[in-house]
């Protein structure tokens, strides 16, 4: 007899109100329905013995028995370790169960904590497999990210970012610092405009499965960065505060002689030294004891048919260099409203922000003389601190601390807006806005008081206008399908994207500033530039005039030139500077793109996906304009077999290959297939250079991006209800077609031109993790999590050899301590082998001082690794960090240029090292670039020391929570490394690398890296 059937109603709630979106379906067939905005649920045909069951992501799996009942309402419980589970994929998303790819998710409440100034320190150390590393101390400097090793040999080895579904350029989006006296210096951190206390979740997509869905630009991995929703707030909604004050030291400083020492040291190496009777610490004077503040306030509701979240956020972050900082006003606003019976989702997500940087007079590629830093350590100690203390030919730090400004201001605005549509059952339609502006201006300043500074003053100040403007504009559509049969589940992905990038600015410098004060030098630069723009490339523009331009005290005198004849003077300028343009640009690239994927999965065992992206880039010529990025994966589930029995919750077999590309350039994507024009110029002499009329470099129609294949292994296991779990993977990853700026041979209309470097990049590697809850019971609660990963990295199949990492200091010039070349890593060091000093105390070299070769050492580390473990005690939870890396040497660039016997025989201080040197080698020896300098990087770092309380609260109080924490940061380190830390790579300019090539592993007076304590209250009400 078959069973009565009826209706079955209800509401679902969670502790925040109702609860919309819940699927509510009979247990072991495939009818269901879900709730409508206001939580309430209505299933027709429901037999009186059936079992329903209600799931949404994020909260515990009910089943409960009908009973014949018609009313049935539901609590949901919030399931933490199911939200860990969930994992943004490219348009989309899955579980770490269904995930037949190599991806990660780190949620905020397993985030680093401290003071984090962009999203990638929260995860550092998180995932196996992704090196993540900030090249030095400085707020807001640049992180670099490396996602299963080093794949390119000049593009970009960044991960794509991905911001709440927008694809963000790779480029910088802050103005790089031009060399007016200390060297040039790189961009700040491109996501530093983000609030890390709006972050949700980040997803790392590893592999070619899970990146070729983003076709061009998924060679180096994808980040996913989610922001958060007002899901949480409640009908009322919730009022957040958090607020942060930190206090932070230099946690290693050098050993350098007082003046006593510095006298006996000179006279032991029979050198001259000046003595004017001071015992002064430069070091103490440059560097400072730094405090620093963050606050949060967010406001979050959900509504029933909806839900928001608003925030607002100011840090200020002070560097332990004087003169250093960052300063950050971020506001958020995320909206989410549900129509038409849920049918359509309207989302937006958007943020504006200001972040303003200070930066020392400090590059990673500063003159024999140095930079702030450099100045310091060499100092004279007898000298006194005083900033109006001419030193002769040397600088004095402080004289340069007071006449040096630079400060960027970065402007930031990204919103996202979408529409999600049901179609009808099974088919969704989502139509994607995005669109991203940042305005970045840094203008540099050294007055002419300052003493003796390369290319600087001496009556003759000097500044820098650098503006940079990106615009990013995002059009998607997409297409889902979803179709559940009877022993499997079908799934299809079709969209279309269109994406443009818009890069425009200007690079200027001035000379011969008729005043010292450092910001109204800005202020005469800047009007200089305007004037100059208006009456010569304005006019230029118009009429093809071309000009002459003589100057004196008081000004520029500019006459216009008719083609062979002078015909018109115009006069004396008010001009207050002579500003010489270096480069002007406007450029705009596109990206169109097609791309699909097929999931298909049998019996909840078997998962199959297929993907294909094709790209057609502006970027590239017209032989390459699209290109096709296609990948397959297989996982099975080998734990749902019977034959696998009740050993392994999970066991899950992964099988992926895919070709992925890169299409990025340091400092040239948006020129690699174009004609530049140089600026105009104003020189010493008078003379103009007339802006457009010079080439810098040619088109190539045969350019494209560089492809990566990559295949992967990989096994997820759990054991004990995943208490115990983990994964490993194998993979193996060849990069070619690598895009490379060449030198022309001389005489050449153009210095240099692109082309795709025949050779090969190979990664290959092994990753493991392991979590495991130690203890869960309802007081005490301790966990902890390890992962490690090897990588071996080559360059293959490559006829050339290019020198590349260039090294600075007296007696140092067109030195180099690395070179590209076949069978070797990226990043190899090509040295003279140093074997001791002779008796006339010389340095000497295997095979003699033009022997430079492979030592067969590299800065990129062979393993990396990061434990962590948390406690929760009733109110009570400490956590721990640990991160470490292995394998990888550096080049101490600092020693080799300020603490020899050369440089303490030249009237220089040293550290207390040195001395020891005395009788060995000769003050007179050679600067030689050697094996002598070159370090073991490997390091273990507590990262990260926390404690926390959480106060109880009343059932009435006006509070719902209420919480203080304690977080140390780099507590300590564990390295041979003499420098001050082995977590370091100085970061010099796009335009002072040597043949264009990034570097890696070299530490020339880089910023120290601090030790941090920080005092944390959070409230909710």
């Amino acid at each position: 007899m078959a069973n009565a059937q009826q209706t079955v109603s209800g509401t679902v709630i969670d502790e925040s109100g109702p609860l919309p979106g819940v699927t509510v379906a009979i247990k072991g067939t495939s009818t269901g329905t879900s709730t409508d905005f206001d939580g309430n649920y209505t299933l027709n045909n429901v037999p009186d013995d059936a079992t329903l069951l209600f799931s949404f992501i994020g909260f515990v799996t009910q089943e409960v028995a009908v009973d014949g009942r018609s009313t049935i309402d539901i609590n949901l419980t919030t399931d933490a370790s199911e939200l860990e589970e969930v994992v943004l994929i490219g348009y989309g998303q899955t579980t770490i169960k269904d995930a037949t790819g190599s991806v990660s998710s780190v949620t905020s409440e397993n985030f680093n904590k401290g003071v984090i100034s962009s999203p990638e320190q929260l995860i550092q150390g998180k995932s196996a497999g992704v090196q993540i590393s900030q090249g030095s101390g400085e707020p807001g400097s640049g992180v670099a990210i490396r996602i299963r090793g080093t794949s390119s040999v000049r593009s970009n080895n960044n991960p794509l970012f991905v911001v709440d579904g927008v694809p963000l350029p790779s480029g910088d989006t802050s103005s790089e610092g031009t060399n007016i006296g200390v060297g040039s210096s790189a961009a700040k951190n491109p996501l530093s405009f983000l609030n890390p206390n709006d972050i949700e979740s980040i997803s790392i997509l590893k592999d070619a499965s899970a990146t070729a869905i983003y076709g061009s630009r998924g060679a180096n991995g994808v980040v996913i960065i989610t922001t958060k929703s007002g899901r949480s707030g409640g009908r009322e909604g919730i009022f957040e505060f958090s607020t942060e004050v930190s206090f932070s030291s230099p946690a290693e400083e050098y050993d350098l002689l007082n003046r006593n020492q510095f006298l006996n040291a000179v006279d032991a190496f029979g050198g001259i030294a000046l003595d004017e009777g001071n015992d002064t610490n430069w070091q103490d004077l440059v560097t400072r004891n730094a405090v620093s503040y963050n606050s949060n306030l967010a406001y979050s509701r959900n509504y029933g048919s909806g839900n928001l979240r608003a925030t607002f956020n100011y840090g200020n972050q002070d560097g332990i260099i004087e003169k250093s900082s960052q300063e950050r006003i971020t506001g958020r606003f995320n909206l989410n409203q549900r129509l038409f019976d849920d049918k359509l989702r309207l989302t937006l997500q958007s943020t504006l922000s200001r972040v303003n940087d200070e930066a020392p007079p400090l590059s990673g590629s500063a003159g024999s003389t140095g930079d702030v830093l450099g100045a310091a350590y060499s100092a004279n100690p007898t000298w006194p601190a005083d900033p109006d203390f001419n030193p002769g030919d040397r600088i004095n730090p402080l004289n340069l601390l007071e006449n040096w400004q630079s400060l960027t201001e970065t402007d930031r605005f990204l919103i996202n807006f979408s529409a999600d549509y049901d179609l009808f059952e099974g088919l969704n339609a989502k139509v994607t806005f995005g669109y991203d502006l940042a305005e970045s201006t840094r203008e540099a300043s050294l007055s002419a008081n300052s003493f003796n500074v390369a290319r600087g003053a001496g009556g003759n100040g000097r500044g820098a206008l650098n503006d940079i403007t990106n615009e990013n504009r995002l059009f998607e559509v997409t297409l889902n399908y979803e179709k559940e049969f009877d022993n499997s589940r079908f799934e299809a992905l079709a969209g279309y994207s269109y994406q443009d990038f818009n890069t425009r600015g200007k690079n200027v410098e001035g000379w011969g500033y008729g005043n010292t004060g450092l910001d109204q030098m800005a202020n005469d630069l800047s009007s200089s530039v305007g004037t100059l723009e208006s009456m010569i490339t304005g006019s230029y523009q118009q009429y093809g005039y071309s000009f002459d331009v003589s100057g004196n005290d008081n000004g520029l005198f500019v006459n216009r030139l008719f083609p062979g004849v002078q015909t018109d003077f115009l006069g004396e300028t008010s001009i207050p500077v002579r500003a010489v343009f270096a480069d002007t640009f406007d450029n705009t690239d596109e990206l169109q793109s097609f791309f699909t994927r097929l999931n298909y999965t049998i019996a909840d065992k078997y998962l199959f996906t297929a993907t294909l992206r094709a790209d057609g880039s502006s970027r590239f010529g017209s032989d390459n304009q699209y290109g096709y990025f296609p990948s397959a994966a297989f996982a099975w589930k080998i734990n749902e077999e019977d034959f696998s029995g009740d050993l392994f919750s999970t066991l899950k077999l992964r099988l992926s290959y895919g070709i992925t590309g890169n299409q990025d350039g340091l400092g040239y994507g948006r020129f690699v297939r174009r004609e530049r024009y140089s600026g105009s110029g104003v020189n010493d002499g008078g003379s103009i250079n007339i802006p457009g009329i010079s080439t810098v470099d040619f088109a190539n129609p045969g350019l494209k991006w560089e492809e990566t294949s990559q295949l992967t292994v990989g096994l997820d296991y759990g054991f004990f209800g995943d208490r115990l779990n983990g994964s490993i993977d194998f993979y193996r990853k060849e990069t070619t077609d690598l895009l490379l700026n060449i030198e022309a041979a001389q005489p050449s209309p153009q210095p240099f031109f692109f082309e795709n470097l025949d050779a090969v990049v190979l990664n290959q590697g092994i990753e493991f993790d392991i979590n495991y809850g130690i203890i869960e019971r309802e007081d005490l609660n301790w966990d902890a999590g390890f992962n490690i990963a090897y990588n071996k990295n080559e360059i293959q199949d490559f006829e050339g050899s290019i020198a590349a990492g260039t090294i600075r200091g007296a007696g140092l010039t067109n030195a180099f301590a690395q070179r590209l070349e076949e069978g070797q890593p990226l990043y190899s060091f090509y040295l003279r082998e140093f074997t001791g000093f002779d008796e006339n105390g010389n340095p000497v070299h295997e095979g003699g001082t033009d022997n430079q070769k492979f030592v067969g050492k590299s800065a990129l580390p062979d393993i990396t690794a990061g434990l962590s473990t948390s406690l929760v005690y009733k109110n009570w939870d400490a956590s721990l960090y640990f991160n470490g890396q292995f394998g990888n040497y550096i080049y101490n660039n600092t020693a080799n240029a300020y603490f020899t016997a050369g440089a303490i025989g030249s009237g220089n201080n040293v550290i207390q090292d040195v001395v020891s040197l005395a009788g060995v080698e000769s003050r007179f020896a050679e600067a030689s670039v050697s094996t002598r300098f070159l370090e073991k990087g490997d390091f273990i770092r507590l990262q990260t020391a926390s404690i926390g309380y959480t106060v109880p609260l009343g059932e009435n109080s006006f509070l719902k929570s209420l919480r203080f924490t304690v977080v140390g940061q780099n507590l300590f380190v564990i390295t041979d490394y003499t420098g001050l830390d082995p977590e370091v790579s100085v970061i010099p300019g796009a335009s002072d690398l040597l043949n264009g090539l990034p570097i890696a592993g070299i530490d020339y007076s880089s910023f120290p890296r601090p030790r941090t304590y920080s005092l944390g209250l959070n409230i909710t009400f």
